[in-house]
């Protein structure tokens, strides 16, 4: 057999197989108009070569559509979800060429039931795949079980569920995450035995899975490496942000000595903020994410250091996992951790120059 380049190509095979390029590309897509020998011959060459197509010409030739849905909280723009929802449109705008289009639909992360209210939309319009922000297992299994009763593939962000696997997971292990937390504020401490957990919460709903998994990491490094240090919580309403200050400042005048916190959630700008009003220094505070406002508090101190997950790569990642599994037919990885970036204000420009 003649050399061959490292890309086999169609006309390579119809030059081993002695037929026309035109023979050999009916083989492959299995079309009629091919007599029995050539067809022998052509197959023949494809099984020593160990021949796949090209699945990137193939899908760029078929008309098939393809309609994803995407459901995440409820959000206001800047936030932590309008990174993900950026990195979802660049991948659509990325694989514009292979027919993609998807929905965007919201739940409210305080309230189970607009999940399954929303979920229950999204299965009437029978999507080929499902990107998801899980809430709470309980009712994710519920939905995930209906996908996977209709060969619909789904793929999680933010927080994965194991009871009821996705096809991809992208997204922090929250568990280390919160673990990893929990070693830095105990370094910024020192000596001090007293730290606060900050929440956001409404009707005992903190609102993703991802922050408890957190707290949880959190807590088991306390109680392993500093069992002596008091935990306190201060539980802010998610959705009367007016009352924060009042609240804040009810537990800072019970609480004098408290000089650690920690916030879950993206919004650590809710505690900078009124550090910074209130001209209280010397406070040490960990959050989460890189929102506007809360990279502003990192740079004005109030802030001491911020966790990111690189939002815009899950929301980019998911997308392109679906078109990789239903378009390519390739093989996809199932678990998919962000790296657990730790920014302060001598840092924070370099890590924004460059994602």
């Amino acid at each position: 057999m003649n050399k061959l380049p490292e890309r086999i190509r169609i006309k390579d095979i119809a030059r081993l197989a002695d037929v026309s390029v035109g023979t050999v590309d009916r083989v492959i897509h299995g079309r009629s108009g091919v007599s029995e020998a050539s067809k022998k011959k052509v197959e023949e060459i494809l099984k020593q070569l160990d021949y796949h197509p090209n699945m990137y010409a193939s899908a760029l030739a078929s008309n098939k559509k393809y309609n994803f849905a995407c459901l995440l909280p409820l959000h206001i723009e800047g936030e932590y979800w309008t990174a993900i929802e950026q990195g979802i449109k660049e991948a659509l705008v990325d694989y514009s060429d292979f027919h993609i289009s998807a929905q965007i639909t919201y739940y409210d992360p305080y309230d189970y039931h607009s999940f399954v209210t929303e979920s229950n939309h999204i299965l009437e319009g029978e999507p080929d795949g499902v990107l998801m922000a899980p809430t709470a297992p309980k009712y994710t299994k519920i939905f995930a079980a209906s996908l996977t009763e209709r060969s619909i593939p789904y793929i999680y962000i933010d927080s994965n569920i194991k009871d009821a696997p996705p096809l991809a997971f992208f997204g922090q292990y929250s568990h280390q995450s919160g673990y990893f937390a929990a070693r830095m504020l105990t370094m910024l401490a020192g000596d001090k035995d007293e730290i606060v957990i900050f929440r956001k919460i409404n009707d005992g709903i903190v609102g993703s899975n991802q922050q408890e998994n957190r707290e949880i990491g959190f807590k088991e490094f306390m109680q392993k490496h500093n069992p002596s240090c008091k935990i306190m919580e201060l539980n802010l309403p998610a959705k009367q942000p007016d009352e924060d200050y009042k609240l804040l400042d009810e537990f800072f005048r019970a609480h004098p000595t408290v000089c650690n916190g920690i916030t879950f959630n993206s919004k650590v700008y809710t505690i900078g903020e009124y550090l910074l009003d209130r001209n209280i220094q010397h406070f040490n505070l960990i959050g989460y994410d890189l929102l506007d406002r809360n990279v502003n508090c990192l740079k004005k101190g109030s802030v001491s250091f911020l966790i990111a997950q690189q939002p815009e790569v899950q929301g980019f990642n998911g997308i392109k996992a679906l078109c990789d599994q239903l378009i390519f037919k390739k093989e996809v990885e199932t678990i998919n951790y962000m790296p657990i970036d730790l920014l302060t204000k001598e840092n924070i420009d370099f890590y924004l120059r460059i994602h």
